[in-house]
């Protein structure tokens, strides 16, 4: 037990050393305001090519998957805005303004690999244009994502209710559509990690590695969200200080928090990785 402790803590006050030797609360602020920026080009344009392919529904399903998880102080001023901007007739999904979009949103993607090079301590060795092609293809394939679960939204309550009317006993068991809203948008936030930490930062990495940080992230993304949201419930004055500006700058505080949560997992796995290497140097060495 003790030495599970010892363990337990040489390897929390690694992570956490070189998240600060690292830059790491600069390095949050940085892929906050890049969330931020990038958070409306890829809705529109994945509204936009939601709508060339015939998908009109697209913007209110894209927007419970993107802020189901966030608490309602800070998801509700800010849903409202991005739904008065996805809502706007647009024209054909190839004009130059949503192939800009595009590159807006893959912003947010380099921002999420440059914190997550410096949690696990490698240098970028690949093209830049390689480096840019796979950003791209996040946000295409996120915008695939999404076009397929908002197809799922409404298929399932209409299988949902067919079940129901012949077999009456599973109702109970069903749910909500806003269960199922928030279930999915979790289950999209697990893939997502696995997916970044597997394959934006360099080098190679097996999923054993990285299960740590993601639980570590997941855990605290609550614990956070939830220490915030009853702030900003009791304590705040937000409103009072940033007038029509508080909702942006909610998100924006929130967001740094997550990103700081998000670059302490990565450097939690690196920090169980150079454990486990040094240990084992040990053992050989004996």
């Amino acid at each position: 037990m003790l030495r599970a402790l010892a363990v337990t803590k040489r390897i929390l006050g690694d992570a956490f050393g070189h998240f600060n030797y690292d830059d790491g609360w600069a390095i949050a602020s940085h892929l906050a305001l890049s969330a931020l920026l990038a958070l409306f080009p890829f809705l529109i344009f994945a509204t936009s090519l939601a709508s060339f392919l015939g998908s009109q529904a697209f913007a209110d399903t894209a927007v419970h998957l993107v802020f189901d998880t966030w608490p309602d102080a800070i998801a509700e001023p800010i849903a409202r805005e991005v739904t008065s901007v996805l809502t706007v007739q647009r024209g054909d999904v190839l004009t130059v303004g949503i192939l800009i979009a595009a590159y807006f949103a893959s912003n947010g993607i380099e921002a999420l690999r440059v914190g997550l090079n410096r949690a696990y301590r490698v240098a970028e060795t690949r093209s830049i244009f390689w480096l840019r092609a796979q950003s791209l293809l996040f946000v295409v394939v996120a915008t695939v994502g999404f076009l397929i679960v908002s197809a799922l939204l409404v298929a399932v309550p209409i299988a949902v209710g067919i079940a129901q009317e012949r077999l009456p006993w599973i109702r109970p068991y069903t749910g909500t559509i806003t269960v199922w809203r928030f279930m999915i948008a979790s289950i999209i936030i697990v893939l997502g990690l696995v997916a970044v930490h597997m394959w934006l930062p360099d080098g190679r990495r097996r999923f054993r590695d990285i299960v740590p940080g993601l639980i570590f992230t997941l855990v605290f993304w609550v614990v956070g969200s939830s220490i915030f949201a009853a702030y900003l419930g009791r304590f705040s004055s937000y409103a009072s200080t940033y007038a029509g500006l508080a909702s942006i700058m909610i998100a924006l505080v929130f967001l740094y928090i997550v990103s700081a949560i998000f670059i302490l997992g990565g450097e939690l796995n690196a920090a169980i990785k150079r454990y486990l290497d040094a240990r084992a140097r040990v053992t050989a060495a004996s």
